[in-house]
C-alpha cells in the first residue's frame, strides 16, 4: 500500500509540478527526505524569494508551480509575495507544513494558526480532514489554481506524509481539468456594432492580453478600426506589441492624465484589465462624459469593478479573434498611426566619463542591444515610465512587473522565469532600494545556474519615497543608501558583479554581456551608478 507521500508525488508528476520551490523547516522534512531523483528542489533564502521564483516559473510555463513553506513563520513571511502572485495571475500550489496532527490539540511548539493567515490573497485554502485525503486535496489545489489563476494553499500536518492510502479509492478530484475557451458570437457582434457606430474608437490593452493570439487579434482589430492602442496604467505585462506603429504609449495613472490621453475618442475598448487602475487620488470623472466604455476580460472581479457601459467576461483569445473578424475595415486616416514616444531612439553619444549617468542612458543602451525575445522585469519605481517608453516589449511576456506594487518581486521572479523559459534572455532592471528587499535571491540564481542579467540602478536613495515626501512639502526622515555596495553584496552571495559609473563603461559591459544572455548559465549583476 502506498503512503500519502508517494501518492502526492504521483499527483505532482501527473500535473507537471515536479519542481519544488522551498524554504523548509522541521515540519517539511518528512516530505523532503530522500526526495526522488525526478523531483527538482529549488532553495530560496527567504520566503519572498521562494514565492517570487515560483511566480516567475508559473508565468513562464503557463501552469501551476509548487511551493513548500514552513508553518506560521514561513507563510507569514510569504504573504506579500503571495498577494503579488494573485495580482499577477500566477497559478501556484502552496503546501504549508503543520505540526503533528496527533497532538495539535495541545498546541505544541511550531503549531501554526494557518487558516486565514494569508487573508484573501489565496484563491482557495484547505486543511485535509484526514491524511488519506491529501493526494485528492493537492489535485484539487492544482485545479483551483488554474481556475482561479492564483495561489491555492494546502496545510499539511507533518505526520500525514507516512500514512497509508487505499489505492482502490480514486481521487476526489478530476484527473484532467479543462476550462472552455469559446467565444460568444452574439456578444461579439453586439460589440462590433458599437465599434461601427463610433467615430473615433481607441483600444486600451491590459496585462491579461499578454498572449500571442491576443496580440495578433488586437493588432488586426486596431488596423480594421484605424485606431491607436494604449497600454493600461501600471500594466504588469504588455497587452500589445509596443514596437507597433499603432502603439500610442502607456496611459498615466491619474484621472486627469487618462482623460487627456483619451480625449476625442467616443468609444474606449478596454481589453484584458479593469477600467481603469489608478494610483494617487484625483477628482473628476475617469472618462469623458460622452465616451462609451466597453470592457472585455476573462476575470469576473475585473469586470465587476470597472467603470464601463458594458463589461463582457469571456476567454480572451477566441473572443478577440472573433471580434476582429466581425469589424469592418475603415479607410486609413491621413497622417497615419501615431508613433509611441521613445521608440525612435536618438543615436547614442558617449558622454564625459566624469559626468553622472542618467537612467535614460541606461535604458537607451539596453533598448539598442537587447534582442526582441528578451523577458524584461522592472522594479525601478522612480524611473519606470522612462523604462517603458524607451524599452518596448516586442514579444509576449516581454515585460513583467509586480501587479501588487510591492517591492522584492523582480529578482526572484527573473530567476523563475529563466528556469521556465531557458531559451529566452532574462534581464531584471531594479533600483538599489528595491533590490534590498530580496537580494538574497542572487544566491539561488547562482546555485541553480540561471544566467539572468541583473541591472541595478544605484542612485543612493529611496528615490520614489524621497520624491513623494518632498511633493507633500516635507523632508524624508530616512537615511540614504549611498554607503551600501550592491555589487559587493552580490559577490558575497556568489553572484559575479561589476560596478560601472560612466557611459563608456556601461556600453562596454553591455556589449560583452548581452550577446551571451541566451546561452549563459552564470548570473551577473551590473551595478550602475546613476544620478538621483
Amino acid at each position: 500500500m502506498r503512503t500519502v507521500r508517494e501518492a502526492v508525488f504521483a499527483v505532482m508528476r501527473r500535473h507537471e509540478m515536479t519542481t519544488i520551490f522551498a524554504n523548509p523547516g522541521s515540519t517539511e522534512v518528512p516530505m523532503l527526505a530522500d526526495l526522488p531523483a525526478d523531483l527538482d528542489f529549488v532553495l530560496g533564502l527567504h520566503e519572498g524569494s521562494v514565492v517570487g521564483m515560483a511566480t516567475g516559473w508559473a508565468l513562464g510555463k503557463g501552469r501551476p508551480a509548487l511551493v513548500l513553506l514552513h508553518t506560521t513563520a514561513g507563510l507569514g513571511n510569504a504573504v506579500g509575495a503571495i498577494a503579488t502572485a494573485r495580482e499577477n495571475r500566477a497559478p501556484l500550489v502552496i503546501l504549508v507544513g503543520q505540526q503533528d496532527r496527533r497532538h495539535l490539540a495541545s498546541v505544541p511548539f511550531l503549531a501554526g494558526r494557518l487558516e486565514g493567515l494569508a487573508g484573501d490573497h489565496t484563491v482557495w485554502t484547505c486543511t485535509p480532514a484526514r491524511a488519506a485525503d491529501l493526494p485528492s486535496i493537492v489535485a484539487r489545489a492544482h485545479h483551483e489554481a488554474v481556475a482561479g489563476r492564483g495561489p491555492a494553499l494546502v496545510i499539511v500536518p507533518m505526520d500525514d506524509w507516512e500514512q497509508p492510502v487505499d489505492e482502490a479509492l480514486r481521487l476526489a478530484a478530476p484527473c484532467e481539468f479543462h476550462i472552455a475557451a469559446g467565444a460568444d458570437e452574439s456578444e461579439c457582434h453586439s460589440i462590433a456594432e458599437r465599434l461601427h457606430r463610433a467615430h473615433t474608437p481607441v483600444i486600451v490593452a491590459g496585462a491579461g492580453a499578454d498572449e500571442e493570439r491576443c496580440w495578433n487579434a488586437l493588432a488586426s482589430l486596431a488596423d480594421h478600426l484605424d485606431c491607436p492602442v494604449w497600454q493600461e496604467p501600471f500594466g504588469a505585462r504588455a497587452g500589445f506589441p509596443q514596437d507597433s506603429e499603432r502603439f500610442a504609449g502607456h496611459l498615466p495613472s491619474g484621472r486627469a492624465g487618462i482623460r487627456t490621453a483619451l480625449n476625442g475618442h467616443d468609444l474606449v475598448l478596454v481589453v484584458g484589465t479593469a477600467a481603469l487602475r489608478q494610483y494617487g487620488y484625483e477628482p473628476g470623472p475617469l472618462f469623458a462624459e460622452d465616451a462609451e466604455v466597453v470592457v472585455i476580460t476573462d476575470d469576473p472581479a475585473e469586470a465587476a469593478h470597472s467603470t464601463a457601459d458594458l463589461a463582457l467576461v469571456a476567454a480572451l483569445p477566441p473572443t478577440l479573434e472573433l471580434l476582429a473578424s466581425c469589424v469592418d475595415r475603415r479607410p486609413r486616416k491621413p497622417g497615419g498611426p501615431r508613433i509611441a514616444p521613445g521608440l525612435d531612439l536618438e543615436p547614442e553619444t558617449t558622454t564625459d566619463p566624469e559626468l553622472s549617468l542618467r537612467a535614460e542612458q541606461v535604458f537607451t543602451a539596453l533598448a539598442r542591444r537587447l534582442p526582441a525575445e528578451t523577458i524584461l522585469l522592472e522594479e525601478t519605481p522612480s524611473t519606470r515610465s522612462q523604462l517603458q517608453d524607451l524599452v518596448p516589449a516586442r514579444r509576449p511576456l516581454g515585460f513583467l512587473s509586480a501587479a501588487m506594487g510591492g517591492l522584492g518581486f523582480a529578482m526572484p521572479a527573473a530567476i523563475g522565469l529563466r528556469m521556465a523559459c531557458n531559451d529566452r534572455p532574462v534581464v531584471a532592471v531594479v533600483g538599489d532600494g528595491s533590490s534590498l528587499y530580496n537580494i538574497q535571491a542572487l544566491w539561488s540564481a547562482q546555485q541553480y545556474r540561471t544566467g539572468v542579467l541583473f541591472v541595478v540602478l544605484c542612485n543612493g536613495a529611496y528615490n520614489i519615497m524621497d520624491r513623494l515626501a518632498k511633493k507633500g512639502g516635507g523632508s524624508p526622515p530616512w537615511p540614504g543608501l549611498d554607503d551600501i555596495e550592491i555589487d559587493g553584496l552580490a559577490r558575497s552571495l556568489g553572484c559575479p558583479s561589476l560596478r560601472v559609473s560612466s557611459h563608456p563603461e556601461l556600453l562596454s559591459q553591455l556589449d560583452q554581456l548581452v550577446p551571451t544572455l541566451a546561452d549563459r548559465k552564470e548570473p551577473f549583476l551590473l551595478s550602475v551608478v546613476v544620478s538621483a
